[in-house]
C-alpha cells in the first residue's frame, strides 16, 4: 500500500506538471507506475524520502521520452546541446527557471527537495552525476543523426551515463538517511561496484527493452545491437553473449564485495545492499511494467533461460 499511494500522489505530481504531452502519454505513464521502480530499487527508506526519489524517476523517464527519444531532439546533436545549458545552470543554482519550461521548473523543485534532504557534499556529488548524464545525450543524439551504432568498448562506457543510473545511486545514501564521505564514494572498491551494478541494470535494461527499441530507433544504443553489428553476430548469438558478459560483471561484483568488506564501514556496507537492490529490483520492476512489456521475434531464446 505504502507504494501504490507514493506512486498514485507521484504520478499526480508528474501530470500536473506539464512534462507530459498529451492525455495518452498520461495514461501510459499512470500504467508503468515508476513508483514500484522506486520501491523496488529503494525498499527500505522512508515514505518521504521514496517519494522525493520516485518524482526524481519520473522526472528522468519524462525528460528521456520528450527529449532523448523525441522527434524534435532525439537525432539532432546541436538542438539538444542548445537546450542543456539552462537546465546545467539550473542544478547550479546559477539560474531559477523559465515558468514556460515544465523540465527546469520540475528539476528546480527537485534539487530544492534534495537540498533538504542532503548535506551540500551529497548534492554536488548528486549534481556532477546529473550534468553527466545531461552532456551524454549528445552522444547519443549524435549517434543518431550520423545512423551510427557506437563500437562496443565506447557503448560500454557511455552506456553507464546515458542511462542516468548514476543519478538514482547518488540518492542511495540521501534516501536512506546515512552518509557515504567522499573517500569512501570515491574508494576504488566502491566505484568498481558502482560500475558493475551500472553494468549490470544497464544490459538487463538493454534486454528486456530490445522489442521496444528495435522498431523506434533501431536499438542502436543497446548491447545486443551493437554487438551483433561490431562482432558480426546473429541475434540470438547476441543475446547469448550479453548472458555470458552478464554472468561475468555478477562474478566480478562478488568477488570485489568480498575485498571491500575487509575495510568497509557500516554505511558503505548499506550502500552497497543498495546497489544490489537496485539490481534486483530494476528486474522486478521491469517484467511488469507498461513501459517494458513486448513481444519479441518469434523464435528468440530468452538468454537466461538455460
Amino acid at each position: 500500500m505504502h507504494a501504490t499511494e507514493v506512486d498514485a500522489e507521484s504520478h499526480a505530481w508528474l501530470a500536473a506538471s506539464c512534462m507530459l504531452a498529451g492525455a495518452d502519454t498520461i495514461e501510459h505513464f499512470r500504467r508503468s507506475q515508476i513508483g514500484l521502480l522506486a520501491a523496488r530499487t529503494n525498499p527500505a527508506v522512508p515514505r518521504d524520502s521514496l517519494r522525493l526519489i520516485n518524482d526524481w524517476y519520473n522526472w528522468l523517464f519524462a525528460f528521456d521520452d520528450a527529449f532523448c527519444e523525441g522527434e524534435l531532439m532525439g537525432s539532432r546533436a546541436s538542438a539538444l546541446a542548445r537546450a542543456l545549458p539552462p537546465m546545467l545552470e539550473i542544478v547550479d543554482c546559477r539560474r531559477k527557471p523559465d515558468p514556460a519550461d515544465p523540465f527546469g521548473v520540475a528539476l528546480d523543485e527537485l534539487l530544492h527537495r534534495i537540498s533538504e534532504y542532503a548535506t551540500p557534499a551529497q548534492v554536488d556529488r548528486w549534481r556532477i552525476t546529473v550534468k553527466e548524464y545531461l552532456f551524454a545525450q549528445i552522444w547519443e543524439a549524435a549517434n543518431r543523426e550520423v545512423d551510427l551504432i557506437p563500437a562496443p568498448d565506447d557503448y560500454i562506457l557511455m552506456r553507464r551515463i546515458t542511462g542516468a543510473t548514476f543519478t538514482c545511486f547518488a540518492l542511495i545514501d540521501v534516501g536512506g538517511g546515512y552518509r557515504l564521505e567522499a573517500e569512501e564514494w570515491h574508494h576504488p572498491d566502491v566505484r568498481a561496484l558502482s560500475d558493475l551494478a551500472c553494468d549490470l541494470i544497464g544490459w538487463d535494461n538493454d534486454l528486456l527493452s530490445y522489442a521496444k527499441e528495435r522498431d523506434r530507433d533501431k536499438a542502436r544504443h543497446n548491447l545486443v545491437t551493437v554487438l551483433a553489428t561490431h562482432r558480426s553476430l546473429t541475434l540470438q548469438q547476441a543475446l547469448e553473449e550479453v548472458a555470458r558478459m552478464h554472468e561475468a560483471a555478477i562474478t566480478a561484483f562478488v568477488a570485489r564485495r568480498a575485498a571491500l568488506e575487509q575495510w568497509a564501514s557500516q554505511p558503505v556496507r548499506r550502500y552497497v545492499r543498495g546497489l544490489e537492490n537496485w539490481v534486483r529490483g530494476h528486474i522486478a520492476f521491469s517484467l511488469g511494467s507498461a513501459r517494458y512489456v513486448h513481444a519479441w521475434p518469434p523464435g528468440t531464446r530468452w538468454p537466461h533461460a538455460d
